[in-house]
C-alpha cells in the first residue's frame, strides 16, 4: 500500500514508517517539523526510498499534494503532552484540531476513505473508580486543599471513603477535559468519527498509553514523565517524582506502539473504532523512577509531594479490545523496555 504518515518524524512517527518500510509498504512522510517538538528544521534520517515532505497540516494545498496517489492515512502528527497548559492553547488547536480538520476535507476530495489515528488515554479523564460500598462511582475532582494536605487518592461522593482505581474500557463514557491537550485529542475523536459517518470512511484510533522508548525527545516540556525521568538520570540526578509517587500508568514501549499501527493498517470497516493500545500492567510512576534509577546507576528517586492541578491520580485501561479483534500483545515487559529505555539515546 501506499501509506501516509503524517508526523513522521516525531517520536512516535518515525518507529511506524520503518515498520511499514520494513513490511515493504510505499511511504509518504509530511511533517512540519514544528520548533519545540524538533530540535531543527531538518529532518532526522528517513529509511531508503521513503519520501519526505516539509509542510503543514494546516495548509490545505501542501495537504492535497501530499494525499496524491495514496491509499490510507496514518494520522500521528499532533502536539502532545501538557505543554505551558493555556498559553500553548493556539498551538494545541491548530495542530491537533484546525490540521486534522484540513486533513479530512482533503481526504474526501481524494476520495480516501481509511485513516488511522493515533489517539489517546487521556480522553478518558480519570480511570474507572469502585467504592466497596457503593460500586462504581465517578470522584469529585480533587481540591488543592487535599493535594496540599497529601490526599492524593480519589473518594467515593457519596461515603467519602477512598476508590480504588480500575482499567477503563473503549465503551466507558469519557470524562470532560483537564487541560488543553486533552481537549484538542477529544475533538480529534469526534471530528473523524464525523468524517466517517458522512463519508462511509473507515476510522481506527487508537488510544495510546503513555509510549516510552528509544528517540524520546531529552527535556521537552511536551514529552511526558518517561522522558523527564530518563532526562533525570541521564544527568545523573535523581528522578523528582510528583505527588507520593503512587499515580498509575500504563507505560507502552513505542516498538509495541508501532506493532500495533501495522496490525491494524488493513482494516477496512466502515465507521469509528477505538482500540485501546496499552500493555495491560499497569504501574506507578514512582516504580517507572525507581526501575530508571536502578537501570542507570542513578540516585533513588525523591518523592516531592508536589503536583499539577489537572492532573489524574490514575488512568489506565484495557487493550483486550485490541487483543480479541486483532490477537495482537505487546512484546515488551515493563522491565525489558526500561532496561532498553535506560540505554537508548533520546533525542536532544
Amino acid at each position: 500500500m501506499r501509506v501516509l504518515v503524517t508526523g513522521g518524524a516525531g517520536f512516535i512517527g518515525r518507529q511506524v514508517v520503518g515498520n511499514l518500510v520494513e513490511a515493504g509498504h510505499e511511504v509518504r512522510v509530511l511533517d512540519a517539523l514544528i520548533p519545540g517538538v524538533h530540535q531543527s528544521d531538518v529532518p532526522p534520517p528517513m529509511p531508503d526510498g521513503v519520501e519526505f515532505v516539509h509542510g503543514d497540516l494546516r495548509d490545505a494545498a501542501t495537504v492535497a499534494a501530499a494525499l496524491r496517489g495514496i491509499d490510507v492515512v496514518s494520522h500521528q502528527a499532533a502536539m502532545v503532552g501538557r505543554g505551558r497548559e493555556i498559553l500553548d492553547a493556539p498551538l494545541y488547536v491548530g495542530c491537533n484540531d484546525l490540521g486534522t480538520a484540513i486533513l479530512l476535507t482533503e481526504m474526501v476530495s481524494a476520495g480516501l476513505r481509511k485513516l488511522v489515528l493515533a489517539s489517546s488515554v487521556v480522553i478518558y479523564g480519570d480511570s474507572r473508580y469502585v467504592c466497596p460500598s457503593h460500586g462504581i462511582v465517578r470522584p469529585h475532582r480533587r481540591s488543592r486543599e487535599d493535594l496540599d494536605a497529601g490526599r492524593f487518592e480519589p473518594r467515593c461522593p457519596r461515603c467519602g471513603e477512598e476508590v480504588a482505581g480500575e482499567a477503563v474500557e473503549e465503551h466507558d463514557p469519557l470524562d470532560p477535559p483537564r487541560n488543553v491537550y486533552a481537549v484538542t485529542k477529544l475533538a480529534q475523536e469526534y471530528l473523524v468519527s464525523a468524517w466517517a459517518r458522512e463519508t462511509d470512511g473507515s476510522v481506527v484510533a487508537l488510544r495510546y498509553h503513555n509510549v516510552y522508548g528509544p528517540g524520546m525527545p531529552y527535556e521537552s516540556p511536551y514529552s511526558g514523565v518517561a522522558s523527564v525521568f530518563r532526562s533525570a538520570v541521564d544527568r545523573g540526578e535523581a528522578p523528582q517524582v510528583y505527588e507520593d509517587g503512587g499515580p498509575k500508568r500504563d507505560f507502552i514501549h513505542v516498538h509495541d506502539i508501532a506493532r500495533a499501527n501495522m496490525t491494524v493498517l488493513d482494516w477496512d470497516q466502515p465507521g469509528f473504532h477505538p482500540f485501546n493500545v496499552a500493555s495491560g500492567e499497569p504501574r506507578t510512576i514512582g516504580e517507572l523512577a525507581a526501575a530508571l534509577a536502578e537501570a542507570t546507576a542513578a540516585p533513588a528517586p525523591r518523592i516531592t509531594g508536589r503536583y499539577r492541578i489537572g492532573d489524574v491520580r490514575h488512568i489506565f485501561a484495557s487493550p483486550q479490545k485490541l487483543f480479541d479483534e486483532f490477537e495482537w500483545r505487546p512484546s515488551m515487559t515493563f522491565e525489558t523496555g526500561v532496561k532498553d529505555f535506560a540505554r537508548s539515546p533520546m533525542n536532544h
